[in-house]
């Protein structure tokens, strides 16, 4: 179906208000899969918070005009589905993962900081663990010195014979 000139400035200015607000682009090669497939991505993507849609280049050239992702524009041939995500990872992710399980999915090129990325560099960004998972990571190597410090102590304390426990209920007198 041909869209009409101000369907396609919608089209534009949609997708550049998405590439605005966007760290992340990742392109696909989609030739070959079933409607439920792209069902399947598109249900992915949208739990994964990633923007996913089927442009015609041209469309999608015109809208990444001036933005970081304009360096991605020579990679913008054949039948792609672009993924937008405003986390670095999650675009990379769900398109990487996806193909893992789908060989008809093709990972083509990205797009990050101004940088353009290649299929494999498209793949490693997917390796990357999460926001939640690295703020994990950082909480935990954070309270490692002070866990390890507090068990120090006790052991200290313990082999003085002074121990770190609280008097016992027993100890305490009864009342008769």
């Amino acid at each position: 179906m041909s869209l009409n000139r101000n369907e396609k400035a919608t089209v534009v200015t949609d997708v550049a208000a998405q590439a605005a607000k966007s760290q992340t682009l990742a392109l696909a090669e989609y030739r070959g899969l079933t409607v439920a497939h792209l069902d399947a991505l598109r249900k992915q993507a949208r739990e994964k918070g990633v923007y996913l849609h089927v442009l015609k280049n041209t469309l999608a050239r015109r809208a990444v005009a001036g933005t970081p992702f304009e360096v991605a524009s020579e990679s913008m041939v054949g039948p792609l589905i672009y993924g937008f995500s405003e986390d670095a990872v999650a675009a990379a992710k769900v398109i990487a993962d996806f193909a893992k399980g789908n060989d008809k999915l093709v990972v083509k090129a990205g797009a990050l900081n101004g940088k353009v990325l290649t299929a494999d560099g498209v793949k490693a960004l997917a390796a990357v663990p999460s926001k939640e998972v690295l703020l994990t990571q950082i909480a935990g190597l954070l309270q490692s010195p002070i866990a390890r410090f507090a068990r120090a102590l006790v052991a200290v304390a313990d082999k003085k014979g002074g121990g770190a426990e609280a008097p016992a209920a027993e100890e305490a007198p009864a009342a008769a």
